[in-house]
């Protein structure tokens, strides 16, 4: 039946550990093959390279809306088609330094240019204002009436009657994108052939609109991490379509391959927007999301691994803890039960005057006694462990005589010694210093070292008990030559509840407390308890307790 029990104890806990480390172990396996295949598929380069042309497209809507506003404060200050149309659009050039040239086309009074006059005398800047009046007097006569009315409808359906165009200004040997932006007169009737437009000022679109565009996108909030990390943020770059040399970057770009393009068709055509991170690269990114995210799984594996296996020694523990307590309460059971018995049987024996000599008289009164005593000792065991384990347990410490207490003690119970055969060898220095000891729990510690050494011993039976001064504290050592304790289990004999796997130490009934009882006193008293033992040969118990101690009163009432 004991095995059986055990059994359904160890099956309950495997149950228990596999429902635990099933669950643990997919998410796991779940976690790996997830991260493998976001590695196979490129899933996270994918996703970074997806943020990018996000970051492009929002960046072109915020040069294109930039653009607007400049376009639209230059029509609002636009002139109508009439002979003072050519001194306002001078004026406007001065007002708005970002305008090269203005240029006003209306079906009924032509073509009128205006360029700024101080950058006449620059031939590139001249050959510019030829190339820009040459192609809006041959555009702008056919298409210009098509032009109008869709200008006019995009008025309509968006709120803005833009519409761009771009040139390419001569500088010396290099060119610079020239924006146009085209527009209907205000405060005309829409069926009227007039239009306005701007050439801005390629100059100034490269050093300044073009860097602070860029700028201003890779320097946003959104795109700044937690630690300011550069790495972490995107680089811009603006290039001619077909044309890898930048004409623009933002401060942050550090050449080298962009990572994804966006072809601006709408505000800016001809251009195209690129875009990579800084000092780093899109799989560089992925890579390092990669490992980063392997490591931390396998930290957390190893977490959950280790919670299970403490978890599986935390349970294990407690269901040997409890059948420890259950084997306790079997014993104690049979250690009242009998001398309760023997008490009862040589009680009854001697009430009913069965016996016919005196002699028998005295044997079955020596018994009640020994048998009463042995009840006593057990119960008083009991009672100390409950009040050690709910904290309550307090000694009571007085200058104490050691080699005193020894004596009285091993007198008092030297015949019970004798009578299981077993010779007593006592050998207590002369001079010993007093201690501060609590009396009772002192010689109940020495009791229960002797108890063992008696229930314990099978074919040489001798015990000896030796009190002496070893520097600066008392030693009492109980020596036996009895069954021994193997080393393995030398530091676990002072646990609560346990007992020596030696079949004699089963055979033989006891509550597995004695010997943790024992460890509670001496700890209370400051003293330190061991053992020194060889299995077959016998064990010696040493107990050392300080000659002075200045914590009594704080360990007084510690629970073990």
């Amino acid at each position: 039946m004991k095995p059986t029990r055990e059994w359904n104890q160890r099956a309950r806990l495997l149950v228990l550990e596999f429902a635990v480390i099933v669950p643990a172990l997919a998410l796991i396996t779940v976690g790996i093959i997830h991260l493998r295949s976001l590695g196979h598929d490129k899933t996270v380069e994918a996703a970074m390279e997806r943020d990018l042309q996000q970051e492009l497209l929002l960046t072109d809507k915020q040069m294109t809306s930039k653009l607007f506003e400049l376009g639209a404060e230059v029509r609002s200050d636009f002139p109508q088609p009439g002979p003072d149309a050519p001194k306002a659009l001078q004026s406007i050039l001065t007002q708005y330094p970002y305008a090269a040239h203005l240029f006003l086309y209306d079906q009924q009074a032509g073509t009128m240019i205006a360029s700024r006059p101080g950058r006449m005398g620059d031939p590139d800047f001249r050959q510019e204002r030829e190339k820009l009046s040459a192609s809006v007097s041959s555009w702008l006569p056919i298409e210009g009436k098509e032009l109008v009315e869709k200008l006019w409808k995009m008025d309509k359906q968006e709120g803005r009657p833009f519409m761009f165009d771009y040139s390419w200004a001569p500088r010396g040997d290099r060119k610079l994108y020239q924006a146009i932006l085209v527009f209907p007169l205000k405060n005309l009737p829409t069926n009227r052939v007039t239009i306005g437009g701007i050439a801005f000022d390629a100059d100034y679109t490269k050093e300044d609109f073009f860097p602070s565009a860029l700028n201003f996108m890779a320097d946003c909030p959104a795109n700044r991490s937690p630690d300011n990390n550069e790495s972490n943020r995107p680089a811009l770059m603006l290039h001619a379509r077909r044309e890898p040399e930048a004409l623009a970057t933002s401060n942050n770009w550090d050449g080298g391959k962009p990572e994804v393009e966006h072809t601006m068709e709408a505000g800016f055509p001809g251009l195209v927007l690129a875009a990579k991170y800084h000092g780093t690269s899109v799989h560089a990114l992925s890579s390092h999301f990669l490992k980063t995210s392997y490591l931390i799984l396998t930290c957390l594996s190893a977490f959950m691994i280790g919670g299970i296996v403490l978890s599986y020694r935390s349970v294990s523990k407690e269901v040997a803890l409890a059948k420890l307590k259950s084997d306790f309460v079997s014993n104690v059971s049979h250690e009242l039960r009998t001398p309760l018995s023997l008490i009862r049987l040589y009680a009854e024996t001697l009430e009913m005057g069965r016996l016919s000599h005196p002699d028998k008289y005295q044997e079955y009164y020596c018994i009640i006694r020994k048998e009463s005593e042995r009840l006593t000792t057990l119960i008083n065991n009991i009672l100390d462990f409950s009040k050690i384990e709910a904290g309550k347990k307090a000694y009571d410490f007085h200058d104490t005589d050691l080699a005193e207490l020894v004596r009285t003690t091993l007198d008092s119970y030297r015949y019970q010694i004798e009578q299981s055969g077993f010779a007593l060898e006592e050998s207590i220095e002369d001079g010993l210093p007093m201690i501060r000891a609590d009396r009772e729990a002192i010689a109940r510690s020495l009791l229960n070292l002797v108890n063992n050494a008696v229930k314990y011993s099978t074919s040489e039976k001798s015990l000896s008990v030796k009190l002496y001064r070893r520097n600066g504290s008392v030693n009492m050592d109980v020596i036996d030559h009895g069954i021994g304790i193997d080393r393995s289990e030398q530091s676990k004999i002072f646990e609560k509840f346990y007992r020596a796997s030696d079949p004699l130490v089963h055979n033989t009934k006891g509550s597995g407390l004695g010997l943790s009882l024992v460890r509670h006193v001496v700890d209370a008293h400051g003293g330190k308890v061991w053992v020194e033992s060889t299995p077959g040969k016998g064990s010696k118990f040493s107990i050392e307790l300080p000659i002075n101690t200045n914590s009594m009163s704080a360990k007084a009432g510690s629970p073990s």
